[in-house]
């Protein structure tokens, strides 16, 4: 059994890096919520593995179920294409190679932590027979945490409004160029088209 509970925690952990690679790694922003869905699967894997079937639940059906599918519905209404050019600019490519340095040196900075690490277990104190339920979790939430759940409630319809207020947003017409010539400029042409061939001689004028 622990063979299996072995395999099911590293494919679990596996689903979810790669997940997270194709979220940040995709250019396509379809393909990041997909990433980003995947993720959220392998943490609520890793929730069963440690016995939190709440919270594996509360993993899909908010995060899965809601916030990604509010960042598909927001790609939806911008456009897959929006805000994406040829080439990035130069302080885009400095955030990235900005990243992607702390990103290594948090990896570095982490591996020689878990190197350190003793392999003597931790005893914990006894949790009481409440805890991790439905119950306590419920209390909890609409107790101490009612203030950061109404505020994130707010943030998600902030962001849907925006959204919907960019997408509607049209880009003002631009106006026609003036012509190049001067005369051209002036006369817009000739009054008449069966004027445009006959240009006036010097005994017409």
């Amino acid at each position: 059994m622990s063979q299996v509970g072995g395999f099911f925690f590293a494919l679990m952990a596996l689903v979810s890096v790669l997940g997270a690679l194709v979220t940040i790694a995709a250019r396509s922003p379809i393909r990041s919520a997909v990433g980003l869905l995947v993720t959220i699967g392998g943490i609520a894997g890793l929730f069963l593995k440690l016995n939190a079937q709440f919270l594996a639940a509360i993993q899909l059906i908010v995060y899965a179920g809601a916030v990604v599918v509010l960042f598909v519905f927001v790609i939806m209404l911008l456009g897959p294409d929006a805000g994406s050019t040829g080439q990035a600019p130069g302080r885009a490519r400095i955030s990235r190679y900005l990243g992607g340095a702390l990103l290594a040196a948090l990896a570095v900075v982490t591996m020689v932590m878990l190197a350190r690490v003793s392999t003597e277990p931790t005893p914990l104190r006894i949790s009481r027979p409440d805890h991790g339920t439905v119950e306590a979790v419920g209390g909890l939430l609409f107790s101490k945490g009612i203030i950061p759940f109404e505020l994130a409630t707010a943030l998600l319809i902030v962001a849907v409004i925006g959204a919907i207020a960019v997408a509607r947003t049209r880009p003002l017409a631009k106006p026609p160029p003036p012509p190049a010539h001067e005369t051209k400029r002036l006369f817009h042409g000739p009054l008449h088209p069966r004027d445009a061939e006959h240009p006036l001689s010097k005994e017409t004028r």
